[in-house]
């Protein structure tokens, strides 16, 4: 073969290989954890193939193999966790996954079995928290969103009980660990617990709480591809389908606001 055949030749191989990195697997495959994000992405993947796009939802009942999975191409995308999260999963372990878009908020909510509202929340109360750093963190942020305790500005989100500087009501803030949250309701005024606790406890935080995260709180879960897969048009089209019409309405029909979207 002369030089310039075995050169076309060379050239049209990087073609056609490029060509298949690119091209949109089929299905595309997102890995979810079982509950609301499975059910939700069913929901997805019903509005995508009318769309055009064919999904296969792939559940794990690991949601720490997830991460993995995606970074090695088992999986194409992923809905399950937060951006703090997938930033994690790049520090610690070096996997090339970046947040795309917001899915959804499962919210930290206040629970009480002595208060009808937080009005009536007196000077003094006991009120519970969990003790691991992030939920700490997120317990003292929504705590301070109901203007019950002032944070240290340059906490953000890694504050901690050391990072009240102000705390109006002189509220007693104990550390519980996840499993005793739901016992602590029949002590404490209220308890802050987030949305998995709250369900083993048989809680749902639009019609028990008493107080609630918001949509956009930045605990929304999010949608994660490959960072070579970030400006893909299936990945674009992953985003809109879930951010159509009828999944909105099936996060509110189905959930009635415990399950709330932050786009």
């Amino acid at each position: 073969m002369s030089v310039r055949r075995r050169s076309l030749a060379a050239w049209l191989l990087a073609v056609a290989l490029s060509g298949m990195a690119h091209a949109a697997p089929d299905p595309v495959r997102v890995g979810v954890t079982r509950g609301a994000h499975a059910e939700i992405m069913g929901e997805v993947q019903r509005t995508a193939a009318a769309r055009g796009l064919t999904l296969d939802v792939v559940v794990f009942d690991d949601a720490g193999a997830i991460d993995g999975a995606l970074a090695a191409g088992r999986i194409d995308a992923a809905s399950f966790e937060d951006e703090a999260d997938v930033a994690a999963a790049r520090r610690a372990h070096g996997y090339a996954i970046a947040a795309i878009a917001p899915t959804v908020a499962l919210p930290m909510a206040l629970y009480s079995r002595k208060l009808p509202s937080l009005n009536q929340l007196r000077p003094g109360s006991t009120i519970a928290i969990p003790d691991d750093a992030r939920g700490m963190a997120r317990a003292l942020i929504l705590l301070q969103n109901y203007t019950l305790v002032t944070l240290r500005e340059s906490a953000g989100l890694h504050a901690t009980t050391a990072d009240i500087t102000g705390n109006r009501l002189h509220l007693k803030i104990v550390r519980v660990p996840h499993a005793r949250l739901a016992r602590a309701l029949d002590t404490a005024a209220f308890v802050a617990m987030e949305n998995d606790d709250a369900a083993r406890a048989g809680l749902q935080p639009a019609r028990d709480s008493i107080g609630i995260e918001d949509a956009r709180s930045p605990y929304a879960d999010v949608l994660a591809v490959r960072d070579a897969d970030r400006t893909q048009p299936w990945a674009r089209e992953l985003v809109a389908a879930y951010h159509s019409n009828e999944v909105a309405h099936f996060i509110l029909t189905r959930y009635q606001d415990s399950v709330r979207r932050p786009w």
